[in-house]
């Protein structure tokens, strides 16, 4: 029988042909002529005789051999051969969805349509996750490996954590509810297992502000087409998809029609969004009709435009603030436009009223029952947000 002092000390001794010295259970060792070691297990399967390599002391341990050999033998008396689940087992690995495939296959099937940051979800992960774990299979992948992804990065950039801990596990349940996975291993983390907190962001402008703002979109050099969809943004308080996907016949009679594959919650609703057109907002659509190439009321060389159009707009306007106007006015993005009208809208009319006006679901009893457009008071509401941005306008201009 075979022990460890044996096979350390034969181990690389160089002999005159292939030696095989039998250990127990039908385990024996091969020889080559180099010392090379192999544990090995000959058995007969459907009457042939068969031999199972069962790894290379040291890389294994005779204990472990051992062991490997008597779970081949389990299988042979369920009626399996070992050497053939063994390549099975391989080539399955090799199958195997990596985190990448299945990250792709969630994004393109799920978050691109559900979420409206996709792509910067998208470039976080390739900036800090493929490169790490991208290449193994998914379900390989330790709770540990993950967590020391997120541990890396919570301290120096906690929003881009909380991100990828965010969507990974939702990518895992998705992939799960599919088969892809055969369990969510992220499932009980929570952000504050990292010292991670989801802070909703607040920042909208002040009367002082829009100011500043109308300064800046009429004395910089941006586009023409970029100043009337940004002045149409603060107008109506609309999402920057809305007005990306806006079709010129969807302005018609006085009244802006968004359809539901245009808005956030129109898959939920299956409803477009009604808003009032009044006349100021009516001159802006029609400047932006006269110069448009193509059946959207924006557009980019006869196509509608891509989904980073807006982005760097707010940039480029806080720059012209800050050299021209000697002010360093904090960050505010495009989307903050739409949260200073709403803001706004509240000392116009009611809670629920200024909800629908930018497009936010009101209760589901409301959502499924209620398909009155509420016009009119949408229209009242309107009139007087835009009557102070004419009076904080002229004060700028």
């Amino acid at each position: 029988m075979l022990t460890e002092v044996w096979l350390k000390a034969n181990n690389g001794k160089p002999r005159d042909k292939v030696t095989e010295i039998a250990d127990r259970d039908g385990m024996s060792v091969r020889i080559s002529p180099k010392g090379k070691i192999v544990f090995q297990l000959r058995y007969r399967f459907n009457g042939k005789l068969k031999r199972f390599d069962l790894g290379v002391y040291p890389l294994i341990s005779l204990k472990q051999a051992r062991e490997k050999s008597l779970s081949a033998k389990t299988q042979l008396l369920h009626g399996k051969d070992p050497k053939l689940e063994e390549q099975i087992a391989k080539q399955a690995y090799i199958n195997a969805d990596t985190f990448y495939e299945c990250f792709l296959q969630w994004y393109d099937k799920s978050a691109v349509i559900t979420k409206k940051q996709a792509s910067d979800i998208k470039r976080s992960f390739e900036l800090y996750v493929f490169p790490v774990i991208g290449s193994l299979p998914i379900n390989d992948i330790t709770l540990q490996q993950y967590i020391i992804i997120i541990e890396s990065i919570s301290e120096k950039t906690p929003g881009i954590a909380e991100r990828i801990l965010t969507n990974t596990k939702q990518m895992l349940k998705w992939a799960k509810k599919r088969e892809i996975v055969t369990h969510n291993i992220l499932a009980d983390l929570e952000l504050s297992d990292f010292n991670l907190f989801r802070v909703k962001r607040k920042r909208y402008l002040s009367d002082d502000e829009i100011i500043l703002f109308y300064k800046a979109l009429y004395g910089s050099k941006i586009s023409y087409r970029n100043r009337l969809a940004t002045e149409l943004a603060l107008m109506f308080g609309c999402r920057g998809i809305e007005l990306r996907r806006a079709k010129i016949t969807d302005f018609q009679d006085g009244v802006w029609t968004v359809p539901p594959e245009n808005h956030k919650v129109g898959h939920i609703t299956q409803q477009p969004l009604i808003r009032p057109i009044l006349p100021p907002m009516q001159a802006l659509i029609d400047e932006a009709i006269a110069i448009s190439r193509s059946e959207y009321l924006f557009d980019r060389r006869g196509e509608m435009l891509e989904k980073n159009a807006f982005l760097d707009i707010t940039a480029g306007l806080i720059h012209w603030i800050d050299r021209h106007c000697s002010i360093q006015l904090p960050r505010f993005t495009f989307h903050d436009l739409r949260r200073t009208a709403r803001t706004n809208f509240s000392a116009f009319t009611s809670r629920d009223i200024a909800e629908i006006m930018i497009g936010h679901t009101v209760g589901n009893m409301q959502q499924v029952y209620d398909h009155y457009n509420y016009l009119p008071q949408q229209t009242a509401a309107y009139e007087q947000w835009l009557k102070k941005l004419a009076e904080l306008k002229q004060v700028a201009l």
